[in-house]
């Protein structure tokens, strides 16, 4: 499903036109369809329906309050991996229990946290962290539900920064260990192991490393529970990619008939926490150019947006569909162009020699795919606002984070005295 339609020569979001978005708000801008939030979130409910499964929406793929309300009016819980996310989750509307806390290097403060709220699950990544963990359950008095996750040492075949599941990554337990830690977290005063954890990566396209890992893990569940340890949890994570360009993702209802043939008869809760594939194609980035810059061997088409906004291409070598928002005309003039920032970085570069047509000063182009670690991984670099978020829902728009004054973010510093 694409929200992002030309209408009468124009890019709309669902029926709102782009450059009445860019009048109001300024460029550059992030846009997120509720239709398009709506209708990921939905086909995950409908592909697992008849399952004792949980959706568990990654906070970490889009963390803008209004986007994480949605998905919690349509039922979702919330996978979290600080204490802001918790808070973020709670304050749009994810009730505690349906709230799992991951993250490797959780603090004493964020266990507490996380306990006197009364969420549903801490995924335990290490044993200094189980015994810290022990020790904070058992000062409060309380049982903490959790889960261990478990490094399978499956290859997710995706990009290296972002696999989590192979042995040298620093994300869980090393398969050879885990039921001996299971061991020790039902020793532990304060904790209560009831699930297997899993993640592998993200921006897979390829249903075996899924297969291969969940296999494991039930293999995992048996062992322990001829160790007397119930398990009756088993969160699988999420990963699961979505088209930048050619990519084909695995299909939902294939992907939740082998998540059904593996762990169907185990009597266990299944917990999904997808993000990048409920939120990165409802989203895009909407900018202006600046100027068309012809140097000696090239062009470049400068745009107001830049790696502060959109940080993907530089961190991944990523790539975003772009798009004029006005339509070309017929048999348009395309030719290479570097689409370039005005950060000073040389890594401020969107796409290199990508064929498009030509453009001017002042017209808006869009860059698609950008739902997901788009705005969350914004910074202020080179003192740029943060750009707006907004929200379209049919023909209606909302800004849903406001792009900050430069005044404002001067004025959250503070001088010392001795330079005051």
């Amino acid at each position: 499903m694409s929200v992002f339609t030309y209408r009468n020569g124009v890019l709309h979001a669902e029926d709102v036109a782009l450059p009445a978005i860019a009048d109001a708000v300024g460029t550059p801008f992030y846009c997120y369809s509720h239709a398009a939030l709506t209708a990921a979130y939905r086909s995950y409910a409908d592909a697992f329906e008849g399952q004792d499964a949980a959706v568990c929406y990654a906070v970490k793929a889009n963390s803008n309050l209004a986007v994480i309300r949605t998905f919690a009016d349509l039922g979702a819980g919330a996978d979290v991996v600080s204490e802001g996310e918790m808070r973020r989750a709670l304050a749009a509307g994810v009730p505690a229990e349906r709230i799992v806390f991951s993250g490797v290097g959780k603090t004493r403060g964020e266990m507490r946290a996380a306990l006197e709220a009364g969420i549903h699950q801490i995924n335990v990544e290490s044993v200094p962290e189980l015994e810290a963990l022990s020790e904070v359950a058992t000062s409060m008095g309380v049982e903490a539900p959790i889960a261990i996750r478990v490094n399978p040492d499956v290859d997710a075949g995706t990009h290296a920064k972002i696999a989590t599941g192979k042995k040298e990554n620093k994300f869980g337990i090393d398969w050879d260990h885990a039921r001996e830690v299971y061991g020790r977290a039902a020793a532990l005063p304060g904790l209560a192991p009831l699930g297997i954890a899993v993640h592998i990566g993200s921006q897979l396209t390829d249903l075996a490393p899924f297969r291969a890992a969940y296999e494991r893990v039930v293999e995992l569940l048996h062992a322990l529970r001829a160790d007397g340890i119930d398990i009756r949890r088993l969160d699988l994570g999420g990963g699961l990619g979505i088209r930048y360009r050619e990519e084909s993702p695995p299909d939902l209802t294939a992907y939740a008939g082998m998540v059904r043939s593996i762990t169907g008869n185990l009597g266990c809760r299944v917990t999904l926490e997808p993000g990048r594939s409920l939120v990165g194609n409802a989203g895009i980035l909407v900018a202006r150019v600046i100027f068309v810059k012809q140097g000696l061997h090239r062009r470049f088409l400068i745009v107001d947006a830049a790696m502060n906004d959109l940080i993907r291409p530089t961190l991944y070598d990523a790539y975003h569909a772009i798009v004029p928002v006005r339509e070309p005309g017929p048999n348009p003039d395309i030719a290479p162009i570097d689409v370039v920032g005005p950060v000073c970085e040389s890594g401020d570069t969107f796409a290199l020699q990508r064929p498009l047509p030509a453009m001017g000063a002042d017209e808006l182009v869009a860059f698609h795919s950008a739902g997901a670690y788009g705005a969350v991984m914004s910074s202020t670099y080179n003192t740029r606002p943060l750009a707006p978020e907004v929200l379209v829902r049919g023909d209606a728009f909302a800004v849903v984070r406001p792009r900050p004054s430069i005044e404002a973010m001067l004025a959250a510093e503070r001088m010392p005295d001795w330079l005051a």
